[in-house]
């Protein structure tokens, strides 16, 4: 149980990284045009590294319903991120958008997991 926490953790600081690069211009999108985007967006996206940082911390609680609530939170960033750019494969594909995709995905599996098994894992230690 421990280790799936660590490595859900793990995932959520890499995703936090990549919004971190995106955010200061280190990483960038190609197909996407500055004028396109919010005047904001780098607020957002600083607002979002800093919601993984400390999203992956509370997984380390080890409560069910923080899972539970990251788990909401991380399908919903997902949900507007491919609504937005469902029509834009290369903003999928690129490297912004699979680093914290494919991170944000096996994060889902994880909490899944560990949300399922609490359970089990409780009854145990009693």
């Amino acid at each position: 149980m421990k280790g799936v926490m660590y490595i859900c953790l793990v995932l959520s600081l890499a995703a936090a990284v990549f919004y971190f690069l995106m955010a200061a211009g280190i990483v960038t999108v190609p197909a996407l045009k500055a004028e396109d985007s919010p005047r904001n967006v780098k607020t957002i996206v600083y607002a979002a590294a800093g919601c993984y940082v400390l999203g992956g911390l509370l997984i380390l609680a080890g409560k069910r319903w923080l899972w539970t609530i990251g788990l909401v939170m991380n399908t919903l960033v997902m949900l507007v991120f491919f609504t937005m750019y469902a029509q834009k494969p290369e903003v999928i594909t690129s490297l912004p958008g699979l680093g914290t995709k494919i991170a944000q995905i096996l994060l889902e599996a994880g909490l899944v997991y560990l949300i399922i098994n609490y359970k089990k894992i409780s009854r145990s230690r009693t």
